[in-house]
């Protein structure tokens, strides 16, 4: 007489053959889908059919949009994403979630610069949202494009007061550097573009000697304009100026200062115009980044950085050598006119 089947095998073979989509679609959504942050829920979405189309709604990627980044509640910041193409927020977060990483130079392109540049901006001390901002800034006027290319994110009498507490020494300012975070979104609202154009971590943080505030840089590097034969590189450098405040308590210090400039590799600030023209080619540039993010926006600051020390000890040198060369001249005349003279 065969033995009947205990109930603990029963349930692994009925386990064996179930599979996710024997799960209520109310639970997955409600308990599981939405506790997954962007990246985590597009890889969700790649495993089945059936999770590709719950993982789709757009009300999922709205709120994994507002929660990575809360400046993008905005309500001209939401009207722009739902107009994205093809999965409206999706594709809005998979164009903003990876910095630009670009260093290789696109090909020409016909498109139009953006008429319009939207920033939304959030900064995070210790995971706490400590500055969340959105600025439009208009890009066809003749002004724009001949003064030199800033975006602020703040008034000049306008603060923002935080919980950070004034570093008292080199320990101090490296720790702020390490719980310091930041992302910088630049939305083209007609091309329906977006990108992330922070490092996410500062790339240095440094206190200024004479008034004590706290400097803490970020930013990527970026390809620029091709000159013959030589790599040219910008930097899309972020600003996030801090002072005020007292030290071991009574107060954080202020948030003074947030802007945004493009530095090209002689140390020059672009104007609009050529900004707009880097900014156009980041938009259509490579995205994705190796490591982490922070530390690989470092190295490629250092890289920049070496890279002028380098061009510029070169101009000096050149400069040296025409300065020799002119002397050396002068010597020449004065001496083949003092023969002459001698002579007669």
């Amino acid at each position: 007489m065969a033995s009947s089947p205990s109930p603990s095998s029963t349930t692994v073979e009925r386990g064996c053959s179930a599979n996710i989509s024997a799960i209520h679609e109310d639970i997955l959504q409600t308990h599981i889908l939405t506790r997954l942050d962007g990246p985590s829920l597009a890889s969700t979405s790649c495993t089945s059919p059936h999770l590709n189309f719950l993982s789709s709604q757009r009300d999922l990627w709205f709120n994994i949009c507002s929660s990575t980044w809360p400046s993008t509640r905005n309500p001209r910041v939401l009207h722009v994403i739902s107009s994205f193409l093809p999965d409206g927020p999706r594709s809005f977060f998979s164009a903003s979630f990876p910095p630009v990483m670009s260093n290789s130079h696109s090909s020409a392109n016909t498109t139009p610069f953006p008429p319009e540049l939207i920033s939304a901006v959030d900064i995070y001390y210790k995971n706490e949202l400590i500055f969340s901002r959105v600025t439009e800034t208009e890009a066809e006027s003749s002004w724009f494009n001949c003064s030199p290319f800033r975006i602020d994110m703040l008034d000049p009498k306008d603060t923002c007061q935080t919980m950070i507490r004034p570093p008292e020494n080199e320990e101090d300012l490296f720790t702020l550097s390490e719980e310091l975070e930041l992302s910088w979104i630049l939305i083209d609202p007609a091309g329906k573009r977006a990108m992330n154009v922070s490092s996410n971590k500062p790339v240095s943080v440094q206190r200024h000697w004479l008034s004590g505030e706290v400097h803490a840089r970020f930013g990527l590097v970026l390809s620029g304009e091709p000159k013959g034969r030589a790599s040219e590189f910008v930097q899309c450098g972020i600003l996030v100026t801090c002072g005020g405040g007292t030290q071991g308590g009574g107060g954080g210090m202020h948030v003074r200062e947030v802007s945004l400039q493009m530095e090209d590799m002689d140390g020059k600030f672009l104007k609009g115009k050529g900004s707009l023209g880097i900014i156009q080619r980041a938009f259509e540039g490579k995205k994705g980044i190796k490591g982490r993010m922070g530390e690989e926006g470092k190295r490629r600051d250092e890289r920049f950085l070496k890279m002028k020390r380098e061009r510029k000890e070169k101009k000096l040198r050149n400069e040296g050598t025409l300065d020799v060369l002119c002397v050396a001249f002068g010597i020449l005349v004065f001496a083949s006119l003092g023969l002459i003279l001698l002579l007669k």
